[in-house]
């Protein structure tokens, strides 16, 4: 007879091996993000092409916020079981669309193709988020933090291996469309092993708290607010870089971009193990405050760098800054909205999804407008030689990764109150308890 623990063991498996496969998607397209550019969008619109890149993977965290959304609310009803192969079928039919839009001659369609495809990838990605956080949160609501963080370390987890793999590709030679494939392998699995497990109820649910209460938890409680504008923050501040690196960083450190964002991941891989010592030490909005602060300081530096050692330095401090503020968000609002269940948790998912589809195809934008006017005008572009494309490029680069380093300052004065404001309420109850006793 299966025990508890072993239940769970199985149940937190199928939870990592979902979280890694969101994590190799996202490796994936940032790894094809410039062959997407050069090889489709050059072709359909050449002084467009980066926008259409940021449209393209905006549509990823479109139909991730979307299905987030949806399936946050829905879990209680449809079981993270349906909602993780609806995910995983998912993941397998956007790449496979993707893989044909590169394969057929290049017409109009084809940025049509592309976006429907990676559209169809992010609904997958958000109905893994929106089964697992739940699921894993009702295995252990005791240790939320910990918990939540050790789940998506496998996030960085898959982004490694799939960074690698796109090196591997190109290094052997290997069409760029191989990375696609290599997407598909993973979707089967999670089938397979969803197949004949029994998932528990979500903690809502467990506490006996009823759908109209979990809203009312919600909208009756103005700080919830303030927690999804700063989930819009930290989403665009780790994220909206991690996938624009390759196609940015690439021009101007003398390196492939993959090399940072294959770092970066391996050090979030192994600090999120962290997170429950840390949180405990300086408090969760403490933490959240500190990962703001390095943040902001990672992504000036990043987008100052200029070689290999300084963009490794840079994307140290920017790694250590974003490594904990995803999943931190969502326990902190967990564990301050216990009743929100897990709607609490895919409005938070919805809203990061919802900034970083904004905020990619305005990098875009401010690639492409960057580029031409560094070129002379749009129809300069065709005329230039190799070595002065180089440089517009570079110029371009540097200046949409510049746009996003003022993001997470934002997030230093509200995460600040809130934290000043915790502790003063924490030593009234304290001098209270002492009264009364």
């Amino acid at each position: 007879m299966e025990t508890k623990n072993s239940f769970s063991a199985r149940l937190l498996f199928t939870s990592n091996l979902a979280i890694f496969t969101i994590g190799l998607g996202f490796a994936v397209r940032a790894a094809i993000a410039d062959d997407l550019r050069v090889k489709i969008f050059n072709v359909i619109d050449a002084a467009q092409s980066a926008t259409m890149v940021g449209q393209a993977l905006g549509m990823t965290f479109l139909g991730f916020a979307f299905t987030l959304l949806i399936g946050s609310s829905l879990v209680d009803i449809l079981g993270s079981k349906r909602i993780l192969i609806f995910s995983a079928l998912s993941n397998l039919l956007g790449s496979l669309l993707v893989l044909w839009a590169s394969i057929r001659p290049v017409d109009a369609s084809s940025y049509t193709i592309v976006l429907i495809g990676l559209m169809l990838t992010g609904l997958g990605w958000g109905g893994v988020e929106g089964a697992v956080n739940p699921l894993v949160v009702s295995i252990d609501p005791e240790n939320k933090i910990k918990r939540l963080n050790i789940l998506h370390a496998w996030w960085p987890a898959g982004i490694v291996f799939g960074g690698l793999f796109s090196i591997a590709v190109k290094t052997f030679g290997l069409p760029w469309q191989t990375n696609l494939v290599v997407l598909c392998l993973p979707a089967f699995a999670i089938i397979m092993l969803v197949r004949g497990q029994v998932f528990p109820v979500t903690e809502r649910v467990a506490q006996g708290v009823s759908y109209a209460d979990m809203c009312r938890e919600l909208y009756r409680r103005p700080q919830f607010l303030i927690f999804l504008c700063c989930m819009w923050l930290t989403t665009s501040s780790e994220l909206a870089p991690g996938q624009w690196v390759d196609l940015t960083l690439s021009h101007t450190v003398g390196m492939s971009g993959i090399f940072i964002l294959i770092y970066v991941s391996t050090l979030m891989f192994v600090m999120r193990h962290f997170a429950g010592p840390i949180a405990h030490r300086l408090s969760s909005i403490g933490l959240l405050w500190v990962s703001s602060l390095l943040a902001a300081i990672g992504l000036f530096a990043l987008s100052r760098a200029n070689s290999p050692v300084t963009a490794v330095l840079a994307a140290t401090i920017w790694g250590a800054g974003v490594c904990f503020m995803w999943p931190t968000m969502l326990a902190v609002v967990s564990e301050r909205f216990v009743r929100g269940g897990a709607l609490a948790m895919g409005l938070m998912g919805f809203t990061g999804g919802m900034a970083i589809q904004f905020l990619l195809p305005a990098l875009g934008k401010i690639f492409d407008d960057a580029k031409n006017l560094a070129a002379g005008g749009a129809d300069k572009l065709a005329t230039l030689s190799a070595e002065q494309s180089t440089q517009v490029i570079q110029i371009a680069s540097r200046e949409s990764f510049q746009a996003i380093a003022l993001v997470p300052l934002i997030l230093l004065p509200i995460f600040a109150a809130i934290w000043l404001h915790d502790r003063s309420q924490n030593k009234k109850m304290a001098a209270q308890s002492a009264l009364s006793s």
